[in-house]
């Protein structure tokens, strides 16, 4: 079984949010060996200097790193990130469980993003879309997107 994992920065501050994640990972545990880790988030100013926030990225990175599973294929969600549609993430999952090291972490960062570092130790760069989405709102649509590849790839009915 594939281990699947999402590392993101912050927890979720809504109930409606963490009662969306929770039912996709319930979901998905028969796919998939399905985990989330959430990495502390630094606290900046209002208004936040250059300087700040490369150190705050920097700080989140490391805690990121430092948490992604030995030989996994990182997948770090950034703005600058390549848009795969639904069936292409069903492919990159399927390929990762029977080709590569069958474990998979999915990488989101805090609201001022990921650090250069991450970014580079990553295997893939994705993009949810061209739009912007709050990173609490990114974990639910990801969470969604990796239950509904594990139904394309399983020929299940959620995927119309």
């Amino acid at each position: 079984m594939i281990k699947v994992s999402i590392i993101c920065v912050g927890k979720l501050k809504e109930a409606y949010l963490r009662d969306a994640c929770s039912e996709y990972s319930k979901r998905m545990s028969r796919f998939a060996d399905f985990s989330v880790t959430e990495v502390d988030e630094e606290k900046l100013p209002d208004s936040p200097s250059a300087q700040q926030i490369d150190n705050t990225l920097k700080k989140e990175g490391q805690r990121i790193l430092a948490r992604i599973p030995k030989g996994a294929y990182i997948a770090a969600l950034c703005i600058e990130g390549k848009l795969l549609s639904s069936e292409q993430l069903a492919s990159l999952l399927e390929e990762n469980a029977a080709f590569g090291s069958g474990s998979i972490a999915f990488i989101i960062g805090g609201s001022w993003g990921l650090s250069d570092e991450v970014k580079n130790a990553a295997d893939i760069r994705l993009s949810m879309s061209k739009m912007t989405f709050p990173h609490q709102l990114a974990r639910v649509m990801l969470c969604e997107q990796i239950y509904r590849g594990f139904q394309i790839s399983s020929g299940g009915k959620y995927h119309k």
